[in-house]
Formats: C-alpha cells, sequence, structure tokens
C-alpha cells in the first residue's frame, strides 16, 4: 500500500520543525528536507479556521515550480487560536509571557493546515484539536520560558515539553497535531495520494 507509492515517489518535507521531522521519521517515511524563508502573514478577513491552511498552501505555492515529476511535497502550518483571536509564534519573552497568560485557565484549538503537492495535483486538509490548560501560576509561566524558550512554536509553547505535562488538563482530538503534524491524517493522506 504505502510502500508501492513510496516507491515511485521521493517525499520532499518543507519545514523547519524538528518536531514535524522527528514524527514523519518516527512512521519510517523517509524524506529530504528542503527549506525557505517563507511570509507567513495572512488576509485579516479570513476566519481563523482558514488561516493555517492559507498558510500551509501558500508554504507550498513556494516550491511548488521547483518539483520533479517524481516528488510529492509535505507543507504545514500551526496556530493557536483563542476564541477568535490567532496566536502565531511569539516574538519575544514579553509576548510569549502574555500568550501563555491568555491560555491559562482556557480551553484553545490548534489548527494545523496540511498541503500535499505533486506537480499535478494538491491536496489540502486542516486538523483541529482542543486543549484545555490549567490555571498557571506566574512562577510556572517564568519556570517555562527560561528553561525551554518555546519561541519557535504557536502560542508559544510545546505540549510535549514541561508545562504540557504539568498544565495541560485535556486535550480533545489529535496529540500530534499540537506537536505540529497530525501524523494519522498525513499519513492517511499520503497513502490516498496518487
Amino acid at each position: 500500500m504505502i510502500n508501492k507509492f513510496l516507491a515511485t515517489k521521493k517525499i520532499i518535507l518543507a519545514s523547519k520543525s524538528p518536531r514535524r521531522q522527528q514524527l514523519l521519521k518516527d512512521i519510517g517515511i523517509h524524506f529530504e528536507l528542503r527549506t525557505k524563508d517563507i511570509d507567513e502573514s495572512y488576509p485579516d478577513h479570513l476566519q481563523e479556521n482558514e488561516v493555517a491552511l492559507y498558510i500551509s498552501q501558500k508554504k507550498a505555492d513556494a516550491f511548488k515550480n521547483d518539483l520533479k515529476e517524481d516528488e510529492l511535497l509535505i507543507t504545514a502550518d500551526t496556530i493557536v487560536c483563542l476564541d477568535k483571536d490567532v496566536l502565531g509564534k511569539p516574538l519575544d519573552y514579553n509576548d510569549a509571557v502574555n500568550m501563555l497568560n491568555k491560555l491559562s485557565g482556557k480551553m484553545h484549538k490548534v489548527i494545523t493546515g496540511v498541503s500535499l503537492v505533486s506537480i499535478n495535483k494538491t491536496e489540502s486538509f486542516s486538523v483541529t484539536t482542543n486543549v484545555y490548560f490549567k490555571s498557571l501560576s506566574a512562577e510556572e509561566i517564568i519556570y517555562y520560558l527560561g528553561h525551554f524558550k518555546p519561541y519557535d512554536k504557536a502560542g508559544s509553547y510545546g505540549i510535549q515539553e514541561w508545562i504540557g505535562y504539568i498544565g495541560v488538563e485535556k486535550i480533545e482530538g489529535s496529540y500530534y497535531n499540537v506537536m505540529g503534524l497530525p501524523i494519522k491524517e498525513v499519513y492517511e493522506a499520503i497513502v490516498k495520494f496518487s
């Protein structure tokens, strides 16, 4: 099934995220890494559930003309949504403190948009997970930011790190989506892609 498809395709992951790279490796997919600096801005009129998909497709567009016949490109973008606010990666320490204070004691959504692209076809989808944080103390936030420096992560946190262990009360949906790649859904999309 997947082995026949992978025998004819070279997988390209266009992501600087070490979590995405590890998740693909962990399911046995061999891939080439390609990266570019992409402007991750988006139009203001987009609904929060459209933003990650838009940015994922924008990333894919930046690589599409470089693809060869036998290549399958994977791009992704993850955002955190609290009510109507979209939280991307923090600008600095103070921005990270503000984000974690906003998330403290509340439920937020983590949305990842994924695009699979060949020279003939593009398929995109998004996955949403609800994450419930306990009320975080100022000391917990300061400790986390000082020891883990999550400035490359949407919402200023990684669920697989210390703050996820002590701060996340429950999730509804894919844990790996919160890490940055809904790996089950990506696997299924690769299997079906032809």
